[in-house]
């Protein structure tokens, strides 16, 4: 069982930057492969970034390529997110999850945060 909770989310100006945690509970964390999902109004929900148990693997949807950074403390039980040169069309709830296998289905995922409204005015 793990429990996620989602930190950092907020209003920013296009070209700016957020910095997103999630702590997780739970003793088996550096077990899970751990994801970024967002979901805009009115959209799916969809893949951002995710990373694998041990941290040695990345995977970053291309629409965030070289603009938004994952990584992991095992020790702490965190994942962050790193968003830098963010746009307008980054708004959208995020979702911080876990799962067996790094993958960029949502339906892998066991385990999800509440999400944080990330806002991004033009």
């Amino acid at each position: 069982q793990v429990q996620l909770v989602e930190s950092g989310g907020g209003l920013v100006q296009a070209g700016g930057s957020l910095r997103l945690s999630c702590a997780a509970s739970g003793r088996a964390f550096s077990t899970y492969a751990m994801a970024w999902f967002r979901q805009a109004p009115g959209k799916e929900r969809e893949f951002v970034v995710g990373i694998s148990p041990g941290g040695g693997a990345r995977d970053y949807a291309e629409s965030v390529k070289g603009r938004f950074t994952i990584s992991r403390d095992n020790a702490e039980n965190t994942v962050t997110l790193q968003m830098n040169s963010l746009k307008p069309e980054d708004t959208a709830v995020y979702y911080c999850a876990a799962g067996v296998v790094l993958f960029r289905i949502s339906a892998r995922y066991s385990y999800w945060g509440q999400g944080t409204q990330v806002t991004v005015s033009s």
